[in-house]
């Protein structure tokens, strides 16, 4: 090589040698989903999603007293009922329950097969507070809306086959394990007017007390 092109080829190899560097890109990492770590607000409803159970209602209906001082006196009745729930949080549950409706008066008695959904707010300690994720005693509160559908004694007139119904609820359940529980509650039962032609404006109306088993799963 002449000597006139060593000094320029010398100048020229740093660059080369930079140009032989491949780029650096510079990886920016996504976030990665954290598995939850049982201290959530879900951390029960995960394991123990859906429930089912039945319960036995022992009810007291109400004396009702139409605008004619025309007076009906309530009984004390007893009927069986089913439910299955679904958690959507620790505390916080949806519940369909069906309830064979005994209403039974001094003049006149009816029957119907009642469906609720129940809103139900469990007073379960929020796992982030407590040690263990066991609470064995937990007292809940709810409300529920539905429809009974109905039939009277004969010679009784219905004005209504269908009537609306609500409910207010409260209770405690016995956990004895994550599937097995207790369940001893409070209903207060109020069925729309069925209409009938023994008294007039009739809302039945009671004081149940129930008792029962649940599954969890």
């Amino acid at each position: 090589m002449k000597a006139q092109f060593i000094l320029p080829f010398l100048c020229a190899l740093p660059m080369m040698a930079n140009a032989a560097i491949p780029y650096r890109v510079e990886q920016i990492k996504t976030p990665v989903a954290q598995t939850p770590s049982g201290l959530d607000n879900e951390a029960y409803a995960r394991t123990r999603r859906f429930y089912v159970g039945g319960m036995y209602n022992f009810a007291m209906w109400q004396d009702y007293t139409d605008d004619n001082n025309i007076e009906i006196r309530g009984k004390n009745t007893h009927s069986f009922e089913g439910f299955a729930g679904l958690r959507i949080y620790d505390t916080f549950r949806m519940e369909l329950n069906y309830l064979r409706t005994n209403a039974e008066y001094n003049d006149l008695s009816l029957t119907g097969d009642t469906f609720f959904v129940n809103a139900i707010f469990d007073a379960r300690i929020d796992n982030i507070y407590r040690i263990f994720r066991s609470q064995m005693i937990v007292p809940y509160v709810g409300a529920g809306a539905g429809l009974s559908w109905n039939s009277a004694d004969d010679g009784v007139r219905l004005d209504k086959k269908i009537s609306p119904v609500a409910a207010a609820l409260a209770g405690i359940s016995v956990e004895f394990s994550s599937i097995f529980a207790l369940d001893f509650g409070y209903r207060y039962f109020y069925m729309f007017a069925p209409g009938t032609d023994v008294i007039e404006k009739l809302n039945p109306s009671s004081h149940q007390f129930r008792v029962g088993a649940r599954i969890s799963f």
